[in-house]
């Protein structure tokens, strides 16, 4: 028997077939179009995830030749916060899904930041007022769609992250449902006392009645039609795509930290069974919840990673392929002073500047593609570091080394780089898909498929690990460059 697990991502959708010992048997992928309807606005054509998904799985059912009846679960992971209200009777959403890029709710986080909320709502759900997560889209939403509060009122939408959605369509509009570490990221959820609060639906205009149940990790999320993918197939694990990769990553001790650089960065920092409220604007989260007990992290999110690659290939065309980097940035001049802050859609964390845009410093006229593709790889790795020195100062243990996943950590030149801004070990596991591989991990250990998360960390394995080699006046050097570069950057200076 197989896992198969859905991996519905910012820039595309997969599904990704695994053995009962997690090896990866085949997969399929689609890309996912963005829209971009205004500057600092993102969106997604609910309608194509739904079409692509479907896609992928019957694309590698076929391919590898699994009957679909010997898939004994499905997964499920997904980009977080991304935001969706359909209709229940007809299952057709009421606009598009609003990305978690999507500046467009930064005034009314600003609204209710002015009324001194943000401490009430750091403590219940462990997250800052931004547009990045779920709350003011949905209200957006309800107060932009002619007629959508009323009905949302009345009980005839749902609200759903691309979890949720995905689930509803599979079952065939018989489970509103989505997963704990989901919930946890629309700021209406108290990670406390686990469950949805009326204090932050009121604050935020959301009804109730919009919300879906909310299970474990583990669960029985329902059953998918038969006509889909040729079996009704229980779907048994769920978890958003970072928290997902923390288990592929097999972060189940305290102080073991992961990073998933993919359209942007995710360091997820194991903190046990207790969570600590960062002072440091970072994020506490829940990792997962299996059997009862949950386990939380802190999160550094940084908006812009491999997106910044894409700009290069796509907005101004340095490059034809994103592999084309690494070959450039080992070209660059060593002494280039070039510093690429990719404040697209603002900076995230450890700032929360939703008004902050991309800048380039440091031009002169010797700079050429080389020193720009280095700078933009760079740029990732300085926005690591920030987030390890948050890290930090709120009391974490130091690492022992960072484990890292996403599609950029093929790239050899910046896993150096990144070992060596933040003086520390850099490992690349066997498996790179360990999102998809954690949503297969979740299902099954339900199923019992699989084995317990003591067992499955003994089977990670490391495939190329980076040493630190940059001497500390250099790493200092740089790194004091990447804060000059930020602070004029930045649109407020606090």
């Amino acid at each position: 028997m197989t896992i198969l697990a859905i991996d519905q991502g910012t820039t595309s959708t997969r599904a990704i077939i695994f053995s009962a010992d997690g090896k990866p048997l085949g997969q399929a992928q689609r890309e996912l179009p963005q829209i971009y309807p205004r500057p600092g606005w993102v969106e997604h054509d609910p309608e194509t995830i739904w079409s692509d998904a479907v896609a992928v799985c019957r694309d590698v059912i076929a391919s590898t030749g699994i009957a679909a009846a010997d898939i004994a679960a499905i997964g499920i992971t997904n980009q977080r916060e991304t935001t969706v209200i359909w209709d229940r009777a007809t299952g057709e959403p009421i606009h598009n899904a609003i990305v978690w890029q999507d500046r467009r709710t930064a005034d009314a986080c600003a609204e209710i930041r002015a009324d001194s909320n943000e401490p009430r709502v750091q403590a219940k759900t462990g997250l800052l007022l931004d547009p990045y997560f779920s709350a003011t889209k949905i209200a957006w939403l309800l107060d932009h769609v002619e007629g959508a509060r009323a009905r949302a009122e009345a009980g005839d939408f749902a609200f759903g992250t691309i979890d949720s959605f995905l689930l509803w369509r599979l079952t065939g509009g018989q489970v509103h449902a989505t997963d704990i570490t989901n919930a946890a990221r629309t700021l209406l959820f108290d990670i406390n006392t686990q469950d949805w609060d009326d204090d932050l639906l009121n604050m935020f205009g959301v009804p109730r009645a919009l919300l879906p149940t909310v299970h474990d990790n583990m669960a029985d999320f329902g059953t998918t039609e038969k006509d889909l993918i040729g079996a009704a197939i229980p779907i048994a694990g769920m978890a958003g795509d970072q928290q997902a990769a923390t288990v592929g990553q097999a972060c189940f001790e305290p102080g073991m930290v992961k990073a998933t650089y993919g359209t942007g960065c995710f360091a997820l920092l194991n903190i046990g069974e207790k969570p600590v409220r960062s002072a440091n604007k970072l994020l506490t989260t829940i990792a997962y919840h299996l059997k009862g007990r949950t386990t939380y992290a802190l999160e550094g999110s940084i908006f812009t990673a491999g997106a910044a690659v894409q700009w290069l290939r796509d907005g101004v065309g340095v490059v034809k392929q994103a592999e084309e980097t690494e070959a450039l940035a080992r070209a660059a001049n060593p002494e280039s002073s070039v510093y690429m802050v990719p404040a697209f859609t603002g900076l995230g964390a450890p700032y929360w500047d939703p008004e902050a845009r991309g800048a380039i410093y440091g031009l002169t006229r010797d700079t050429g593609r080389e020193e720009l593709a280095r700078a933009t790889l760079e740029s990732v790795c300085y926005q690591t570091r920030d987030l390890f020195e948050a890290m930090a100062a709120d009391g974490a243990v130091s690492p022992e080394a960072l484990r890292v996943d996403g599609g950029m950590i093929g790239n050899d030149w910046a896993m150096q780089f990144l070992a060596d801004i933040l003086d520390l070990a850099v490992e690349r596991p066997m498996t790179a898909e360990t999102t998809a591989l954690g949503a297969a991990m979740l299902a099954g250990m339900h199923t019992g498929l699989m084995k317990g998360p003591l067992v499955l960390a003994q089977h990670w394995r490391c495939h190329s690990r980076f040493e630190p080699k940059m001497s500390n006046m250099e790493r200092a050097q740089r790194f004091d460059g990447w804060r000059d570069a930020v602070r004029r950057t930045r649109s407020s200076k606090d």
